[in-house]
């Protein structure tokens, strides 16, 4: 049985990245299979060095493999048509703000500044009034078209083209978690990018052993049923990469593997 490599949520930490696939390097050779669990961009300081390494592991032949996670669509949908949130963000601020992340992830493609909301509206949501650059005040419209052109198509494309799921005989790989009742077919992508509550409170077993992040934690953490590798990278802490044998989980860390059992 060949060990499956997995790594939480990077939200743009580069260096933490670096780190984990020197751990899993060491621990299971240059040609370990690698599963990554979402959330590429936002929040950390650069999200588009994270995003090129993705992307040149994949081109090199690597053995890994990803599935998508709510930042990485919410920050293509930005860039795509200026959409600035998600009918899940029910506090309605704006995908710009420094608590989402995505001003982070535009100033790691260069665009330096401060970004300026409006008051809320009507509907409750925050929204972008201007940006304040090195150039001086532009608002929104000359903003979105300045982040258009600073980000690759290249990069679009991959985060664009990202399935939801992965799986093998063993485990089941999302980025937020599954509705327990329902089988995969019928799943809500929705769901499989933002569900929270009905997932982490389930008990059920669903066959699989599902491996998800989505929702930081101060630590990785095994619920027998689920095992959440949401760390908290994004909020500063611990990248921790995690080994699989089986539904046998491991936890790779500077002093070797640490058995991750369930609490």
């Amino acid at each position: 049985m060949k060990p499956v490599y997995a790594i939480g949520d990077i939200h743009g930490q580069k260096h933490m990245l670096d780190h984990a696939l020197a751990l899993i390097a060491a621990d299971g050779g240059e040609d370990a299979q690698i599963v990554f669990l979402g959330d590429y961009t936002d929040r950390g300081p650069n999200s588009r060095a994270v995003i090129e390494t993705l992307i040149g592991g994949r081109d090199a032949g690597r053995n890994w493999h990803f599935v998508k996670g709510n930042h990485d669509r919410m920050f293509a949908r930005f860039i795509r048509d200026g959409q600035e949130h998600d009918p899940r963000v029910k506090s309605g601020i704006s995908w710009l703000n420094p608590r989402l992340g995505g001003a982070q992830t535009l100033d790691s493609y260069g665009l330096h500044g401060a970004v300026h909301f409006a008051d809320k509206t009507d509907d409750g949501r925050e929204y972008l009034a201007h940006f304040e650059g090195v150039t001086g005040r532009i608002d929104k419209h000359a903003f979105t078209r300045l982040a258009r052109e600073a980000v690759p198509e290249a990069h679009l494309e991959f985060l664009e083209g990202l399935p939801h799921l992965h799986q093998n005989d063993d485990l089941i790989f999302v980025h937020a978690g599954l509705q327990m009742r329902l089988p995969l077919e019928l799943q809500d992508p929705d769901d499989l990018l933002w569900i929270r509550d009905e997932f982490l409170e389930s008990k059920i077993d669903y066959g699989k052993l599902i491996v998800h992040g989505h929702t930081a934690l101060d630590y990785p953490q095994h619920n027998g049923n689920r095992v959440n590798l949401d760390g908290g990278a994004g909020h500063g802490r611990a990248l921790v990469p995690a080994v699989f044998e089986g539904r046998d989980c491991w936890l790779i860390t500077d002093q070797g593997r640490v058995a991750l059992d369930p609490a």
